[in-house]
């Protein structure tokens, strides 16, 4: 009972460091990559859609992305999706693509950036936190209910602060790199 409350502890604070990795990829360091636009949505035949669904992604240049609609039908719907997105980009429409060109980063637009991805580690850690909460109650209702030792409980706590650790570690790791990546010009 005990291995398998930790394992499903492990699991899921694997997958809050897998959501906060996605996060930190959203946020534009230099090189403008098509994971940007992984969370807008366009509505399609009053559907929202994800993009990455309506169309392929290139990036000829580094500050430049290329969206190629898979149907032209949704290319107005595409390019109405990244205007009103918190990308701070103006797509022009050329009739086959739409191209989004990024404007250079500023320090303050950086510094911001460097909030925003703090605020995204944030977050990561508090799910890997409330995780490690619900972990614990569960393995203080095992000792209550006498299915488990009280040193057995004391000893698996232990083991589940070490993979508590474990994980908020990464994401600060993750944070870390970030950050060196925004500040580098």
């Amino acid at each position: 009972m005990i291995n398998e409350t930790l394992n499903e502890a492990d699991q899921k604070m694997d997958k809050a460091v897998g959501v906060a990795r996605e996060e930190f990829a959203a946020i534009r360091a230099g090189r403008v990559n098509p994971s940007m636009f992984a969370k807008l949505t366009a509505d399609y035949y009053g559907t929202p859609t994800p993009i990455q669904q309506l169309a392929s992604f290139t990036s000829p240049e580094a500050r430049t992305i290329l969206v190629a609609p898979f149907d032209m039908n949704a290319m107005s719907a595409i390019e109405k999706a990244i205007r009103d997105s918190d990308l701070g980009v103006n797509p022009t429409d050329d009739g086959r693509v739409i191209r989004c060109t990024f404007p250079e980063l500023t320090e303050e637009r950086r510094k911001e950036y460097i909030k925003v991805a703090r605020t995204k580690a944030e977050d990561g850690r508090v799910a890997v936190r409330n995780i490690r909460r619900n972990a614990k109650q569960e393995l203080e209702r095992l000792e209550k209910d006498g299915e488990v030792g009280k040193d057995d409980v004391a000893g698996a706590e232990k083991r589940l602060d070490s993979l508590t650790k474990k994980h908020t570690d990464q994401i600060d790791e993750m944070l870390k790199h970030k950050e060196a990546e925004l500040l580098e010009v």
